[in-house]
């Protein structure tokens, strides 16, 4: 389903408190839901822990994969904030406080409030351009195809909102959702699989929910030809309604 008007991208989770479960993750399904509306397929996405050379590991995997890499959390003021400098070692970048963000932050802190455990967040891979931060001034920064924000999620958003001006885009995915009634997977799998083949431009997914002591289920047709999702969308729809008056038990 790759073709010239398809941009790719992966997001990469980084923290322990993550993967302990200490924290419930807010950002993947954000930064995927926001980069499909602009034409930016997300295809993967990693947690790995603030270990230096898993995060280095992942980027060097992910960013010759796709076009983007979207990174959130590790670049807080504490010793186990460490993406910065597992960013640097995956480009082979030094890395140093930037007197941007020196500026920055000496302005909203003042003398007294600047410790040393906040000018951390002053430190960015050489050659690598800001992202700014309208929450909390500490900026993420951009280097090649990296993109590295907050995992604070208000603070994440605000950073994806400016990163993604400099994002090229390509066309924006057209979704459909039918609801199959009573008629369960079971019923209608192979039918679907059938629609599936006979239009290989659209995807098509189908997903079970238990509701008010009720199986439901949700097919979902997703492309980015209108008109291929739109006869995809009336082929489930006619065999939906087929299987629904043929007499044989749902």
């Amino acid at each position: 389903m790759s073709g010239p008007s398809t941009v790719t991208a992966a997001v990469l989770v980084i923290g322990d408190e993550i993967l302990s479960g200490r924290t419930k993750d807010r950002n993947i399904g954000y930064i995927a839901e926001y980069l499909g509306k602009i034409g930016v397929d997300v295809r993967e996405a990693r947690v790995v822990p603030d270990v230096e050379e898993e995060i280095v590991a992942a980027l060097d995997a992910l960013r010759s994969r796709y076009d983007y890499v979207v990174t959130t959390g590790g670049i807080g003021p504490t010793h186990d904030d460490i993406t910065a400098d597992a960013v640097a070692r995956a480009f082979g970048a030094p890395i140093a406080e930037d007197p941007r963000i020196i500026a920055m932050m000496a302005e909203r802190y003042g003398p007294a409030d600047f410790t040393p455990a906040r000018r951390r967040m002053a430190r960015i891979p050489s050659g690598a351009e800001l992202v700014d931060n309208p929450i909390s001034t500490a900026p993420g920064f951009r280097i090649g195809n990296v993109f590295v924000l907050a995992g604070v999620p208000q603070v994440m958003q605000a950073m994806l909102d400016c990163a993604v001006k400099s994002m090229k885009t390509g066309s924006t995915m057209a979704v459909e959702t039918i609801e199959s009634g009573q008629v369960p997977e079971g019923r209608y799998g192979d039918a679907l699989g059938a629609i599936a083949k006979a239009l290989p431009t659209v995807s098509i997914g189908s997903y079970p929910s238990f509701k008010d002591g009720k199986f439901n289920n949700q097919i979902v047709v997703r492309g980015k030809d209108p008109e291929a999702v739109e006869a995809a969308r009336q082929a489930v729809e006619a065999m939906l309604a087929a299987m629904r008056t043929d007499g044989k038990p749902l």
